[in-house]
């Protein structure tokens, strides 16, 4: 494959002035080190103000996604990497929760995950379920770096082959392995969000949307949004990615992030 990757200064200022939504991976994007650092919240903020639809799409639980769209300033979440989106009607002091499978599909989905959980811990020694795992509803979060010891290479491809020879989808992120049962990723809850919610069509979103993401289970994104953005940090993931975005920052995780909201918010 070769390096599409170019640097975000690249970006043209007309390409740059048409983006009316900006959807962002949350950890390793958002974050640094593990922590939402005061320049990327800052600039979420900065964006809406501005105008823009502003979206974190990202693995992490229903849980956090609840608290994310209440109180974060965002105009709504999509969760454990398609899962679910929720957004709150502050006008009417409501949450607004559309899911992809069925209550009842999900409830079975998660026996099945239980036991595919018990394979994956005796088969991969230092692998752990992920903490925030108790506020899931729809996956099965592996943890292979977040809370435990980094594992090689090796044994995150050995989690992802046993997600799949069960027959469940698997995604890598930055920090864990996610695995679910279901025909949907990042991508066609995103589609799905932006046209039930905001009335943008997937044609439209595709040139005046941007995502920007860090790892392989943002690549779904990367390949469809026309000037996806990765921050810096995407490159320890560049031989894992089946599509890589358009630019790329000069700075990591959240500092990268608030780069990419600079560049949006100097053309307005």
């Amino acid at each position: 494959m070769t390096n599409s990757m170019r640097p975000l200064d690249l970006m043209p200022a007309e390409t740059r002035r048409r983006v009316e939504v900006v959807l962002c991976d949350i950890d390793d994007t958002l974050t640094t080190n593990g922590r939402l650092i005061a320049a990327s919240y800052a600039a979420l903020e900065k964006l809406r103000q501005a105008g823009l639809i502003v979206l974190p799409i990202t693995g992490r639980p229903a849980g956090w996604c609840d608290h994310i769209a209440r109180m974060w300033p965002v105009d709504g979440v999509v969760g454990e990497n398609g899962a679910f989106y929720f957004r709150y009607d502050q006008a009417a002091r409501r949450m607004v929760r559309a899911y992809w499978l069925s209550a009842e599909r999900r409830a079975a989905d998660r026996r099945r995950l239980a036991e595919l959980e018990a394979r994956i811990l005796s088969a991969v020694p230092g692998s752990a379920v992920a903490s925030d795992q108790r506020y899931r509803e729809a996956d099965l979060a592996i943890d292979y770096r977040e809370d435990v010891e980094p594992l090689p290479d090796g044994q995150v491809a050995r989690i992802v082959a046993l997600f799949e020879q069960a027959g469940a989808q698997a995604k890598v992120s930055s920090i864990h392995v996610n695995g679910w049962f279901g025909d949907y990723d990042k991508l066609s809850m995103t589609k799905r969000l932006l046209e039930e919610q905001f009335a943008i069509a997937p044609e439209r979103a595709h040139d005046t949307a941007v995502f920007v993401g860090d790892s392989p289970n943002d690549a779904p994104m990367f390949a469809y949004f026309a000037n996806a953005v990765g921050v810096a940090n995407v490159r320890a993931f560049e031989d894992r990615l089946t599509a890589k975005p358009a630019y790329v920052t000069d700075a990591a995780g959240g500092e990268g992030f608030a780069e990419l909201a600079a560049a949006l918010l100097d053309v307005r």
